[in-house]
Formats: C-alpha cells, structure tokens, sequence
C-alpha cells in the first residue's frame, strides 16, 4: 500500500511539474480534531512551485491543487495547508 504523501506528490508532480514540492503529513497534530483518523494520514502540509502558477490567483492556484487531489478527499484526506509559489515567489521570499 502506498502512503497517502507518495500519492499526493505523485499526483502534483504528474499535474504541475514543480521545481520544488514538499509533502509533510501532520496528522499526528490533528489527533483530536475534525476528520481525523486513528491510522493518521488526513492532514498535510505541501509546498508547491512551479511555473505553472504564473498569472494564476491564490485562490485558482489552491483550487488547481484540490481538484488534482479530488480522489484523495474522497479516499479520506481531510485537510491540507498549502504554500503555492511560483519560482519568482520562491526566489523572493528565500
């Protein structure tokens, strides 16, 4: 069985081809919270750049990133906190 966070990078990368993606699963800070599970792997934190988000809003860039996921949500995920740059942003922000 694959993890979910394999999955997640799987399917970002295969959709935005990003310079950089990170994929954290924290779940075991959620314990006690809406939608979480005991086998974990409901909340993640992802940090995504890619060219591909040039001239897109925040709120497009986060859509993108959820519809990509779709059947993730529907296996189970529950929430995730997303950092979505493009390489300019990235290189700004250090």
């Amino acid at each position: 069985m694959t993890l979910r966070a394999d999955r997640i990078r799987t399917v970002l990368t295969q959709n935005f081809s990003p310079a950089e993606i990170l994929v954290q699963d924290d779940s075991h800070q959620h314990a006690d919270h809406a939608g979480a599970r005991p086998g974990g792997e409901t909340h993640y934190s992802v940090q995504l750049v890619t060219p591909a988000f040039e001239g897109m809003s925040r709120v497009a860039r986060s859509r993108a990133v959820h519809a990509a996921l779709e059947a993730e949500f529907g296996a189970g995920l529950h929430a995730l906190s997303l950092r979505l740059l493009t390489p300019a942003e990235a290189t700004r922000q250090g």
